[in-house]
């Protein structure tokens, strides 16, 4: 399982930044000769200019994450050997249509797809909206993304029920393509608990990781490539933790992500999981605009980065890039959209597209929804593939 990321309780001395804060022991930063090698291509597609990867921040923060793992790091050639997908044999794990002379993830699994699941309530005014997830993730992977009915969740007294639409018919509607939670009239609802811990006083909850994961490996529909639950609702998963930002369970192909603490106008306690503190100051439009883009960018990076995971794709260790990993949400914040070239060379051979039509849907994707320097970086990204080519 993949976990990130995962805060415990600390005292305020683990919070200070320093410019001097040492490697974890064991790793070396990878020199720009064995960043180029780990590309493996002279392609000018995947040509890292220093304008736009630069290499990963030293640890300036004990949390930081190469402060703490030791991570080797996956070349494309070994993506290549380890990559379960492009494999010319089926996975077990799978029950759709196989094509095991398929180059790509499209031609291998034809009828496969991403879904997207939301668990429990998303507000208009404080999460990020679900369909502009779905369209980010599908010009990210250049790959078909369904999204199901949402899973209802409610409160009685100290427990949380799951509530959820299961076919009683499993195999046809999947294997064309529609999922487990389609609404017809062979539908029933289904109905269980998930594993929680309340503060009565404050009335903050949370939700315990494996015990959605084991809901989400139970509804996976036979199509799915992965199935991605999508919350509002803060996690856990061991006692001693703050929370987790999100898990994901590789084999079962399944993963949940909470986007409740990527709003930059709330902040929690580093003590205390229940302590929640929310801005009581009413945004100006430009302001609650502003945040709106945050929460929207914070979640694509954070769906898009464990979605990868489950393709087969390691943290990042050669660039600065969106499969760098992190240690706590401040470095997850800080941390950019892009992939670097090595991990887009992994997905491009992966899902099959071409990197320059990738990048114009994310240029169209990012102008849309006012993402002014994400835009600004793919133009020039464009500008520098076309004149060296």
């Amino acid at each position: 399982a993949v976990s990130m990321p995962r805060t415990r309780r600390k005292s305020a001395a683990s919070d200070r930044r320093t410019a001097t804060v040492p490697y974890v022991r064991g790793f070396r930063p990878p020199s720009r000769e064995a960043a180029r090698k780990a590309i493996g291509s002279s392609d000018p597609a995947f040509t890292p200019h220093s304008q736009c990867f630069p290499p990963v921040p030293s640890p300036s923060c004990l949390d930081d994450w190469l402060a703490q793992y030791r991570e080797e790091g996956q070349s494309y050639d070994k993506f290549l050997q380890e990559c379960p997908w492009l494999s010319r044999r089926r996975r077990k794990c799978m029950k759709q249509k196989f094509v095991p002379r398929g180059e790509s993830l499209a031609e291998k699994y034809p009828d496969g797809a991403i879904f997207l699941l939301p668990i429990g309530g998303f507000s208009e005014r404080e999460a990020p909206d679900v369909s502009q997830l779905a369209d980010y993730t599908r010009a990210f992977f250049c790959f078909p993304v369904e999204v199901l009915p949402a899973v209802e969740l409610t409160w009685e007294g100290q427990e949380v029920n799951w509530t959820s639409s299961q076919s009683q018919t499993s195999s046809s509607p999947k294997r064309q393509g529609r999922n487990v939670l389609s609404s017809s009239s062979s539908v029933a609802k289904r109905r269980a608990r998930i594993t929680s811990r309340v503060h009565p006083p404050t009335g903050s909850v949370q939700l315990q990781v494996n015990s959605i994961l084991l809901k989400l490996k139970e509804i996976i529909p036979d199509n799915a490539i992965c199935l991605m639950g999508l919350t509002m609702a803060d996690l856990y998963d061991e006692k001693p933790d703050l929370f987790v930002a999100g898990m994901a369970a590789g084999q079962h192909r399944v993963g949940v992500f909470s986007f409740c603490r990527y709003d930059p106008t709330v902040t929690f306690s580093t003590e205390f999981w229940h302590q929640v503190f929310r801005s009581a100051v009413t945004l100006m439009p430009d302001r609650a605009r502003e945040r709106e883009h945050t929460v929207l960018q914070r979640s694509c990076k954070l769906l898009v980065h464990e979605t990868a995971h489950l393709l087969g794709l390691d943290h990042c260790i050669w660039y600065s890039c969106c499969m760098n990993g992190s240690g706590h949400l401040a470095e997850d914040f800080r941390q950019p959209i892009h992939l670097c070239p090595v991990d887009l060379r992994k997905l491009q051979t992966l899902c099959g597209f071409d990197v320059a039509e990738r990048y114009h849907k994310l240029l169209c994707f990012f102008r849309k929804h006012g993402m002014t320097e994400e835009g600004k970086w793919v133009e020039q990204r464009l500008q520098l593939i076309t004149t060296t080519q």
